[in-house]
C-alpha cells in the first residue's frame, strides 16, 4: 500500500509539473490580431465578403477592400473560404500582414433539360424517387441508387425539368443528412438550375452554413427574404439567418433574426415553430452571455414543449439543463435530468431518439457531474456507475470511457485508491476498445464517402448520357442500318486482328521453340562429340599399359589385363551411346578402371570404394566417363610418382533426396610437383581428358540448371595431395 502512495504521490506531481509547463507554453503563444487581404490570383482585386475562419476557432470575412482581422495564434490553420473560388488553407508562422491569393473555382456545367413531350415513364420516376425518399435515413447507397434510376436515360423515356429538379433536390437532402454539405451545395444548384424553387433555395442556404460558407448562406436568405415567401417559409428564412449569425458568434443578429421568425410563428399559430425558436432564442442569449433572458425563453419553451409529445419535451429538457450547467445552477440541472430520465424510461425501447445526448447513460454522466461540481462525490458515485453500466449494455463506448475515469478520479479525490486503480485499469481496457472502433469507423466512413461520391459522379454524368441517348433514339430507325454496318464491320475488325495476334503469338512460341530445341540438339551434339573424343583418349591409354607389359616380356600379365580391359572397353561402348547412365553403372566402370590401373601400378597405391547404402543409385544419373578423367589424373599425375605407396579413395555419399557428392582423393605428390616432372613435350600438350570433362560439365549445367559442381583443391598445406568433389543433383 505504501508504495502504491508514493507512486500515485509522484504520478500527481508529474501530472501538476506537466500542466504548469503547459501554462507556460500557453502564455508564450498568446493570441494576436492577426490582418490580411484575399485577392484574386489573375487580376489581382480585392474579394468581398469571404468567409475567414480559425480551425475550431474565431470566424470573420472580408470587407469591401477584400480585409480582414482576426484573433489568431502561431501555428493556427487559416482558412479561407467562398463558393467562388477554391478552398485556401494557410498556416500562420508570424504575426505579419499577409496576402492571400485565391483561384477561381471551375464553372457549373449547363443542366440538360429533356425536351420531348410527356411520357408514360412518369410513373416510374415517382416510384423511383419515392423509394430514395423512403431510404433516404435508412441507407444512403440504396437511397441514392433509386435516384440513378430514375435519371437512367432509356427509350421512349424523357425527364421534365421539374422531374429533374426533383431528382437533385432528394440527392441534396440525401448528402445533407448524411454530412456531405458539399455535395448537397452542388445538387441543389443543380436543382435551382432546373426549376426555380423557394424551399431548395432554402435547403441550400443550410447546406451553405452547415458547410461552413456562411457568407454565401446569409446572402442567399437575405435575397429569400425580399421575395414572396409564405408564412411557413418566412419562418424557415428568418430561423436559418437565426443559426447561421449563432455559428459565426454574432448573437445580436442571431437573436433579431429569431425573434422575427417567432412574431411570424405565434401570428400563423405554427406550434413547433414557437417551440424551437423559444428554445434558439434561449441558447442565443446564453451564448452572448445574457443569462436572465435564456432563462426566460427556456422556461417558455419548456413550457410549450410539454403540450407537444414526450420525445420534444425530453430534448427541451435536455437543452435547459445543459443552460443551467453553464450557468452552474446544478440543482435546477439534475432536477431536470433526473425528470429526463424518467420520462425516457417511460417512452420505452419502441421510440427512437436521434440526439445523442438523450440517452439514460450520458444524462446520468451529466448528472454525476453536476454532483462533481459541487464536490458531492458520493452522490455522484451511484450515478457514475448507473452511467457505466447503460453505456456497457448499449455498446456506447464514449459514456462508458468518460464516465469510467470520472468515476476514477472520484475515488483518487477520497482517497480509495484500489478502486481508484481499477476504475482506471478498466478506463484503459474502453479507450483501447474504443480506438480499435474509431479506426473501423473511420475506415468505414472514408470508404462510405467514396462510394457516394462514385455514385453522385455517376448521376451528374446522367445528365449529359440522356441527352445524347434523346437523340439517338430520334434517329434510331434512320441510323440502324448503319450502325448494323459498322457493327458488322467492327466485328470482322476485331476478329481479324485477334487472328492476327493470334498468329503472331504462334509463330513468336514456335520461334521460341524451335530455336530452344535447335539449342537442346547442339548441346547434345556437344556432348557426344567430346565424349567420343574421350573413348578414343581412353582406349589409347589403356593400350599403353598392354604395351607396357608387352615391353617386360610378362606376357600373363598382359593377357590378363586384356581381359579385364576388353570387359571394361565393351562396357564402355556399350553406354557410348547414353547420354546419361545410372550411377551404379558408372560406379561399375570405375571399379574396374581402378582395378586395371591398381594392376599396373600395384607398387605404387592401394584403392578404397565407399558407398553411402542410403544412396538409391538407379535414381541418379550421370554422363558414362565423366568421372574417369579425375581417376586418371589422381593415378598418373599424383600417385604414379610419389616414392612411397600411396592412397587412392573414391566416395559417394548422399547429402540429402536430390543431391550425392562424389569425392575423389589421392595423397600422391601434388598438383605443383606433377608439372616438375612433365617432359617438355609433355608442356607443350594440352590434357585432352580433363579439357573435354571441364566442356561436357559446363554443357550439362547449361542444358539442365547446374545439374554437376566440381571443385578441385590440395589436402595437405604442403601442396600434397588432391581432392576433387562433384556435386551430382537428380533432375
Amino acid at each position: 500500500m505504501k508504495n502504491f502512495l508514493f507512486l500515485f504521490t509522484a504520478l500527481t506531481i508529474f501530472s501538476s509539473v506537466a500542466c504548469f509547463s503547459q501554462v507556460n507554453r500557453q502564455s508564450e503563444n498568446r493570441p494576436f490580431m492577426l490582418k490580411g487581404q484575399v485577392v484574386d490570383g489573375e487580376t489581382n482585386m480585392p474579394i468581398p465578403k469571404v468567409n475567414v475562419e480559425i480551425l475550431g476557432g474565431q470566424y470573420t470575412t472580408t470587407n469591401l477592400s477584400g480585409r480582414f482581422s482576426i484573433s489568431a495564434k502561431i501555428g493556427d490553420e487559416l482558412i479561407i473560404k467562398s463558393d467562388d473560388f477554391v478552398t485556401v488553407y494557410y498556416t500562420i508562422t508570424k504575426n505579419d500582414f499577409i496576402t492571400v491569393r485565391v483561384e477561381k473555382a471551375k464553372g457549373e456545367t449547363e443542366p440538360v433539360v429533356a425536351k420531348s413531350p410527356k411520357n408514360t415513364m412518369q410513373a416510374g420516376f415517382k416510384v423511383y424517387l419515392d423509394s430514395a425518399r423512403f431510404f433516404l435515413k435508412k441507407d444512403a447507397q440504396k437511397s441514392i441508387e433509386y435516384v440513378t434510376r430514375a435519371l437512367e436515360p432509356g427509350q421512349n423515356k424523357t425527364i421534365s425539368k421539374k422531374e429533374n429538379g426533383q431528382a437533385f433536390e432528394t440527392l441534396g437532402d440525401i448528402n445533407l443528412f448524411w454530412n456531405q454539405p458539399d455535395l448537397a451545395i452542388d445538387n441543389y444548384k443543380r436543382s435551382l438550375q432546373n426549376t426555380l424553387n423557394t424551399e431548395v433555395s432554402i435547403k441550400l442556404a443550410k447546406a451553405f452554413a452547415q458547410n461552413k460558407n456562411y457568407q454565401e448562406s446569409i446572402t442567399t436568405l437575405q435575397n429569400l427574404s425580399k421575395g414572396n415567401l409564405s408564412a411557413y417559409q418566412r419562418v424557415e428564412v428568418y430561423e436559418s439567418l437565426g443559426d447561421t449569425y449563432k455559428a459565426i458568434g454574432d448573437g445580436v443578429k442571431s437573436v433579431f433574426n429569431y425573434q422575427k421568425a417567432l412574431d411570424v410563428a405565434k401570428e400563423n399559430q405554427i406550434t413547433p415553430k414557437i417551440t424551437n425558436l423559444n428554445s434558439k432564442i434561449g441558447e442565443a442569449y446564453a451564448q452572448s452571455g445574457a443569462l436572465n433572458e435564456a432563462e426566460e425563453y427556456f422556461d417558455n419553451s419548456l413550457k410549450l414543449a410539454k403540450r407537444e409529445n414526450k420525445q420534444r419535451a425530453v430534448s427541451e429538457k435536455n437543452k435547459v439543463a445543459d443552460f443551467y450547467n453553464q450557468n452552474r445552477e446544478y440543482d435546477k440541472e439534475i432536477q431536470l435530468r433526473e425528470e429526463t430520465l424518467e420520462e425516457l424510461n417511460t417512452m420505452g425501447k419502441g421510440t427512437t431518439v436521434e440526439d445523442e445526448a438523450l440517452t439514460p447513460q450520458r444524462q446520468n454522466y451529466k448528472i454525476a457531474n453536476a454532483f462533481v461540481a459541487q464536490e458531492k462525490y458520493k452522490q455522484a458515485i451511484p450515478y457514475l456507475e448507473k452511467s457505466i453500466a447503460e453505456a456497457d449494455k448499449k455498446e456506447d463506448l464514449i459514456v462508458q470511457k468518460d464516465a469510467t475515469r470520472k468515476l476514477s478520479e472520484i475515488y483518487r479525490d477520497i482517497g480509495e485508491y484500489d478502486k481508484a486503480t481499477e476504475s482506471y485499469q478498466r478506463y484503459v481496457e474502453v479507450v483501447d476498445e474504443l480506438y480499435v472502433k474509431k479506426e473501423q469507423e473511420i475506415s468505414q466512413a472514408a470508404r462510405f464517402t467514396k462510394e457516394i461520391t462514385l455514385k453522385q459522379n455517376r448521376i451528374a454524368s446522367l445528365e449529359n448520357d440522356r441527352k445524347l441517348n434523346e437523340s439517338r433514339y430520334k434517329l434510331a430507325f434512320e441510323n440502324q442500318e448503319l450502325i448494323e454496318r459498322n457493327s458488322q464491320i467492327q466485328k470482322w475488325v476485331i476478329i481479324s486482328l485477334a487472328i492476327i495476334v493470334l498468329l503472331l503469338v504462334f509463330a513468336a512460341y514456335t520461334q521460341y521453340k524451335n530455336v530452344k530445341q535447335q539449342k537442346f540438339a547442339n548441346n547434345l551434339l556437344a556432348l557426344k562429340s567430346l565424349r567420343s573424343q574421350m573413348n578414343p583418349h581412353f582406349i589409347f591409354n589403356a593400350l599403353n599399359s598392354v604395351n607396357s607389359f608387352i615391353a617386360v616380356n610378362d606376357e600373363r600379365a598382359a593377357n590378363k589385363y586384356l581381359t579385364d580391359f576388353s570387359l571394361l572397353m565393351r562396357s564402355v561402348l556399350e553406354n557410348s551411346e547414353e547420354d546419361f547412365i545410372p550411377l551404379e553403372k558408372e560406379i561399375e566402370l570405375l571399379e574396374l578402371y581402378v582395378k586395371l590401373e591398381h594392376f599396373r601400378f600395384k607398387d605404387k597405391f592401394d584403392y578404397k570404394f565407399s558407398v553411402d547404402e542410403a544412396i538409391n543409385l538407379n535414381e541418379f544419373v550421370i554422363p558414362p566417363m565423366l568421372l574417369q578423367p579425375y581417376v586418371e589424373n589422381a593415378v598418373w599425375h599424383g600417385l604414379r610418382y610419389k616414392e612411397e605407396k600411396g592412397l587412392l579413395e573414391i566416395g559417394f555419399k548422399k547429402i540429402d533426396a536430390k543431391t550425392v557428392k562424389i569425392t575423389i582423393q589421392d595423397d600422391g605428390i601434388g598438383r605443383t610437383k606433377s608439372k616438375e616432372f612433365k617432359t617438355e613435350n609433355q608442356k607443350k600438350q594440352k590434357s585432352k581428358g580433363m579439357g573435354n570433362t571441364q566442356k561436357r560439365i559446363a554443357i550439362l549445367n547449361q542444358m539442365y540448371k547446374d545439374k554437376v559442381d566440381v571443385t578441385v583443391e590440395n589436402v595437405f598445406e604442403n601442396s600434397e595431395g588432391t581432392r576433387v568433389e562433384l556435386i551430382l543433383k537428380k533432375d
